[in-house]
């Protein structure tokens, strides 16, 4: 007979596991508290300047607050993976909130209805965004994977859609500004909510390679269903 197989740990020791819970807190508590000021920014320099654009990303930010509260009130409790259904579910439909609501936006600007104007402000707002939001997505998608949590790195993908449309709406105003050409905001927006209802559906049928363990498991036994074939159950010590 061999030697017997050494056994592989699928998921993080307790100690670690509480750290993680820990840092995904953080991470979300940092969410909210950032796209509250930029909800309050954005809305108020679109109403200033007439900008449909800079008020669909305050209410996009608004949407983002929901999400992430729905993983705050996840992890507010010790047994966090009881209450990860209910979770993804308010995250899938803040992601289809945002979809449809850039969607029909997009539409009324691309036929004349409202054209984003410039803003300083709103310009500032974007470029601050641009850099903040990638850096807290990155984190907690790592941290979410490492805990195997599927709504805390769903989360974090709408952390990341915020990236995307803070450089829509950076590209659409300072091109509308720079060129005139007022289409390219919302032509672009509408890529953006079809990502959206990609990612909400993912999240409503809670598909997610975040098991424990996942990342140590061989390609032969990540299913597609689990969507680990896109390689996000590598493990990302960055």
């Amino acid at each position: 007979m061999g030697a017997p197989l050494p056994l592989v740990s699928l998921g993080p020791s307790p100690a670690r596991q509480s750290v993680l819970v820990r840092r995904v807190r953080l991470f979300v508590a940092a969410t909210i508290t950032y796209n509250v000021v930029e909800a309050v920014i954005a809305i108020s320099a679109g109403r200033m300047a007439s900008s449909t654009a800079l008020i669909g990303f305050g209410l996009d930010s608004i949407i983002e607050v929901a999400s992430a509260a729905a993983v705050a009130w996840q992890f507010s409790g010790p047994d966090y993976e009881r209450r990860e259904r209910a979770a993804l579910r308010v995250i899938a439909l803040s992601f289809f909130a945002l979809a449809a609501y850039v969607s029909v936006e997009s539409v009324r600007a691309l036929v004349g209805a409202d054209r984003a104007e410039h803003s300083t402000i709103g310009l500032i707002l974007a470029a601050v965004s641009l850099a903040v939001m990638p850096v807290l997505s990155a984190a907690q998608r790592r941290a979410g994977r490492e805990l195997g949590s599927a709504s805390a790195v769903a989360d974090s993908k709408q952390t990341l859609l915020c990236t995307y449309l803070s450089a829509v709406l950076l590209a659409g105003l300072a091109v509308n500004s720079l060129f005139g050409w007022w289409w390219a905001d919302p032509a672009a927006a509408l890529i953006i909510a079809a990502v959206a209802v990609k990612e909400g559906r993912e999240a409503w049928r809670g598909d997610s390679c975040c098991a424990p363990g996942a990342a140590l498991r061989s390609p032969a036994d990540r299913s597609d269903a689990s969507g680990c074939d896109d390689g996000c159950c590598t493990t990302d010590n960055a």
